[in-house]
């Protein structure tokens, strides 16, 4: 309800701001001795631009060489977590092939001795849950940590990149944006990533490394 009700206010606002600009961008004109436009003519104007944009942030995090390298650092994690318990996994797996082996051979000296490795490959494996769900912790950390790296530097890039195009507001396109419809010629996508890449150089996985 909380998430419903932010929604409908940041559309709200987001008309406001829009309309408080065409209705100052019309009264200066008659000010100025024009005969000033319609509202609804102003609307459908294509020669006007609102100091409004958005980022299609899908887009950018494709093309963004940070981004790249970001998720590059993300894939070796993953890859390494991966491999560390596909090799535990095949520990216990040899471990236990190899009991059975034996049981049906008969070739444990003992009772005793063949509850003993049995007891010992259940702890094997009682050990790799507790691994796998620690790698597993570690990682969603880590994307969460380059989540927000990511994020704070976009915006403290954006500062930068608005300190020449004057925009009011530069929304995102996201899934739970509040942007539904908006022209073409708002979408300052490619001038976002050409200007981000340009701060930051090539894509590269070391780069990614250094960064840590």
């Amino acid at each position: 309800m909380k998430n419903s009700t932010s929604y409908i206010v940041s559309v709200v606002l987001t008309v406001a701001i829009i309309i408080l600009y065409i209705l100052h961008f019309t009264s200066r004109s008659s000010v100025n001795g024009g005969s000033g436009k319609e509202l609804s003519v102003l609307l459908n104007d294509s020669s006007i631009t609102l100091p409004i944009a958005y980022v299609n942030v899908d887009s950018l995090l494709t093309n963004y060489n940070f981004a790249k390298d970001l998720n590059e650092s993300l894939l070796r994690k993953e890859e390494s977590t991966r491999a560390t318990l596909n090799q535990r996994q095949g520990q216990i797996n040899s471990a236990a092939q190899e009991f059975e082996r034996k049981m049906r051979n008969n070739a444990f000296l003992s009772q005793e001795r063949a509850q003993q490795e049995q007891e010992r490959i259940l702890q094997m494996n009682q050990e790799y849950q507790q691994l796998a769900e620690r790698l597993t912790q570690e990682f969603m950390l880590e994307q969460e940590k380059l989540n927000i790296q990511m994020e704070d530097t976009i915006k403290a890039k954006m500062e930068e990149f608005n300190q020449d195009k004057n925009y009011e507001i530069i929304f995102s396109n996201r899934t739970t944006s509040t942007i539904l419809f908006a022209d073409k010629k708002y979408d300052i996508t490619n001038d976002v990533v050409e200007f981000l890449n340009s701060k930051y150089g090539p894509a590269t996985a070391a780069a990614a490394e250094v960064k840590k």
